[in-house]
């Protein structure tokens, strides 16, 4: 934690609304971000659940035939684009939310740095790093790093899209006459090749370096 700039001109009380301003500013953007995030999240779960209402109404009237799996194919298709275009949307707004997140604590730490004694007072964190970070993701609180992946958005998303690709995958090895085994296995590996290099594309993405601590 930094002490007050002894060239700065500006009283402490200036200095504090200056900050003010700037802690504003940062709470804007993350809840206008967010708020477009999720309508594009919105739109992909209603694409995904118009084209199941589709799908079944076709079957009703076609059968399963070949109508049937072209649908299907180009159907899974269109969702698993839009869904990892959404995928890609969710995960640089999550990145940027960090770099939001760490911002207020920069400022959290600049109100500390003018009166030491609202340290006791904050709720989040004022501190740099990873510790910082999930220090005000947490509000304080006792959570693991892993729940609070696994319950994050980005992670709702890769699910949704590993199941649309593990589905995809499935369709074209029935459309090709494979065994049922083979559907079952290249649909599962499908889910869960997609799951795992969205995991490690998110962990690669996320990983904080040592200087910014």
């Amino acid at each position: 934690m930094s002490s007050p700039d002894p060239r700065s001109t500006f009283s402490p009380a200036v200095r504090a609304q200056i900050l003010a301003t700037e802690h504003w500013s940062l709470l804007g953007t993350r809840s206008t971000m967010w708020s477009e995030v999720m309508s594009r999240i919105t739109i992909h779960l209603t694409v995904i659940s118009a084209s199941l209402v589709v799908l079944a109404l076709v079957a009703q009237a076609s059968g399963f035939g070949t109508r049937f799996t072209v649908l299907s194919i180009g159907l899974a298709s269109a969702a698993l684009i839009l869904g990892t275009l959404t995928g890609v949307r969710v995960m640089n707004a999550s990145h940027d939310d960090s770099a939001l997140i760490l911002g207020m604590n920069r400022v959290r730490a600049a109100y500390v740095a003018i009166d030491p004694g609202v340290a006791d007072y904050l709720v989040t964190s004022f501190e740099g790093g990873r510790a910082g970070l999930m220090g005000t993701y947490t509000m304080g609180l006792q959570r693991s790093t892993l729940s609070h992946v696994l319950g994050s958005t980005s992670m709702f998303v890769n699910v949704v899209n590993a199941l649309v690709a593990g589905t995809l995958g499935a369709l074209v090895v029935d459309a090709a006459d494979g065994s049922a085994a083979l559907v079952a296995v290249v649909g599962v590996l499908c889910g869960l090749a997609y799951l795992g290099v969205w995991l490690e594309y998110g962990r690669r993405t996320f990983r904080i370096r040592p200087d910014d601590d």
